[in-house]
């Protein structure tokens, strides 16, 4: 039977609200012992979410095509790996290359991929809205630990820099950047909110206020590195898993107490099915690690390194949510419309269940 393209997956955000704000008290409590705490939720949750959440990738085209349309078999494994390998391998290329402007790149990137994962799921909003909260939420991430831990983040940004034999950024340009994000940043949600306001849409400035509010304390209040790996993991990579297991054909009704206690199905309903990817992904990353070690001398490159790693498979991970999943998005922008995310029926349930 034909399963729901995307059923209503945002009264799930709340277990990354929780689970963020745990870790945060965890780290304000204990800041001297912080990387030790954090560290073993935070390892367990880089594989089971964070590496996870991108080895369904070659689900997302299936998904989308309407019964009938063949979708599966040797032939669309093969353009798929040629055509996301080939994305890798082109960013890979970059990085050796021009590693300066593949960093610039790699942020800009980020900046609207984590940006517009965050933006309001199924309801009906104009698209420049939504393109309008990406573009926010994405700035935002990198503007507060930008003001909040200037010289932690400019650090950390150097690092990368230097890992990659670029040169490092100054203290006043870095300063004049931060400047720059805070007014975008500000100026922009002011705007944005102004627009909830005057539309009498309650509900997305009540979800604004507390998504905001959680992630500028996640960001002040955790080192860089740390609150970096607390986003990624617990944040992005947990709402990613949670919405595209409604590509793959799972039907969330539960409510209240069952829907808290539905958590631990939607990972297993995910992760069955990331299985194969995730261990050949981990096995990579593990000989990767290994054949690197004698080159990495403190965990400044090991987080350095993970961060190339990151964006080499960001791109056509990326492309993928944005141009497939966030599809209905650019054509209601063409049409002039409001749209949600379409509730048709898909090959899903036929192929993956």
């Amino acid at each position: 039977m034909p399963r729901s393209f995307a059923p209503d997956w945002s009264s799930h955000r709340s277990y990354s609200y929780a689970a963020v704000l745990a870790l945060v008290g965890l780290g304000v409590a204990f800041p001297t012992l912080a990387g030790w705490l954090l560290g073993v939720p935070l390892a367990v949750g880089m594989v089971v979410l964070g590496v996870a959440h991108g080895a369904c990738d070659q689900f997302v085209l299936p998904a989308s095509q309407p019964v009938g349309i063949p979708v599966s078999g040797w032939r669309y494994w093969r353009q798929f790996l040629i055509g996301y390998l080939g994305l890798a391998a082109l960013v890979g290329g970059l990085w050796w290359w021009w590693p300066a402007a593949t960093v610039a790149g790699f942020f800009l990137l980020t900046v609207w991929h984590w940006g517009s994962a965050d933006a309001p799921a199924n309801t009906q909003v104009p698209t420049t809205w939504w393109l309008t909260h990406s573009l926010l939420r994405g700035l935002l991430i990198f503007a507060v630990p930008a003001w909040g831990r200037a010289q932690e983040t400019m650090s950390l940004v150097n690092e990368l820099l230097a890992f990659v034999g670029a040169a490092p950024v100054s203290a006043a340009t870095f300063e004049t950047i931060a400047v720059v994000l805070g007014v975008l940043v500000i100026g922009g949600h002011a705007a944005l909110w102004a627009g909830y306001t005057v539309q009498h849409r309650t509900d997305l400035l009540k979800t604004e206020l507390v998504e905001v509010s959680v992630l500028t304390l996640l960001f002040v209040a955790l080192p860089p590195r740390l609150s970096v790996a607390v986003y990624f993991v617990f944040w992005h990579s947990l709402q990613h898993i949670l919405r595209l297991n409604g590509w793959l054909g799972y039907a969330s009704g539960a409510k209240g107490k069952a829907a808290r206690s539905e958590l631990l199905a939607q990972l297993v309903f995910f992760l069955r099915r990331a299985a194969p990817l995730l261990l050949l992904s981990c096995v990579a990353l593990l000989v990767l690690g290994r054949v690197l070690a004698p080159r990495l001398p403190d965990a400044t490159a090991w987080f350095s390194l993970a961060l190339v790693v990151a964006a080499i498979v960001t791109l056509p991970h990326a492309l993928l949510v944005t141009a497939v999943m966030d599809g209905h998005r650019w054509k209601s922008l063409r049409l002039g419309k409001r749209t949600s995310a379409p509730a048709r029926t898909t090959a899903t349930a036929r192929v993956h269940s």
